[in-house]
């Protein structure tokens, strides 16, 4: 497959040809090329619940697999999207117990999201980033914060509505979408309430 080429999260963004669905952009490491992948809600949920910081109340999936692995000592080395076919990415876990590596077939969006709750490297072949990756505009990706998460077309309804709302509001608004599990609300509403502070 050739060199293997680390990968850094860049963003998460609304993905304007589907509804529902988010782009995951990683970039690599020493370089300039671009990796989008087109993620569903839930998976971009469950990434994004990660890069904001914030904590479910009750284990989501990702959350209950990484514990799992804890548990029972399996360390997830590195996750590696190692083909694309179609336009569909595929990818592998590289786990370890009692020094045997075991590689399992992953969806990419899940590998992610398990990599960044084990705190593990991410990374594609050379081939497949000179296949699938862009170059973004240097204005495109200026000032763009590393983890920043951009909600789809309702976020500016969204942000007037919370501009209007106090701080002791906005965080009973940040409990309550918590509780209901609303984790891209929550996300928005910890922002505001960053800026605030």
């Amino acid at each position: 497959m050739g060199d293997r080429i680390k990968l850094n999260i860049i963003g998460l963004t609304s993905s304007h040809s589907q509804r529902n669905s988010y782009t995951l952009i990683l970039g690599e490491e020493n370089g300039e090329l671009k990796l989008p992948i087109v993620i569903g809600g839930y998976e971009a949920q469950s990434i994004a619940l990660v890069i904001e910081g914030l904590k479910p109340q009750r284990p989501l999936t990702h959350d209950l697999i990484s514990n799992f692995f804890s548990q029972f000592g399996i360390i997830l080395k590195e996750v590696i999207i190692n083909k694309l076919v179609e336009g569909v990415f595929f990818s592998t876990l590289v786990t370890e117990k009692d020094n045997k590596i075991q590689n399992i077939d992953a969806r990419t969006s899940d590998a992610i999201a398990l990599a960044l709750r084990m705190k593990c490297p991410i990374y594609t072949y050379k081939s497949i980033l000179n296949d699938a990756g862009i170059q973004y505009e240097e204005n495109d990706t200026e000032g763009e914060e590393k983890e920043e998460i951009i909600e789809d077309e309702n976020t500016p309804v969204v942000s007037n509505y919370l501009n209007q709302l106090s701080l002791k509001e906005l965080e009973a608004e940040l409990e309550k979408a918590i509780k209901i599990e609303d984790y891209v609300r929550a996300a928005l509403l910890r922002d505001e309430i960053k800026i605030r502070k």
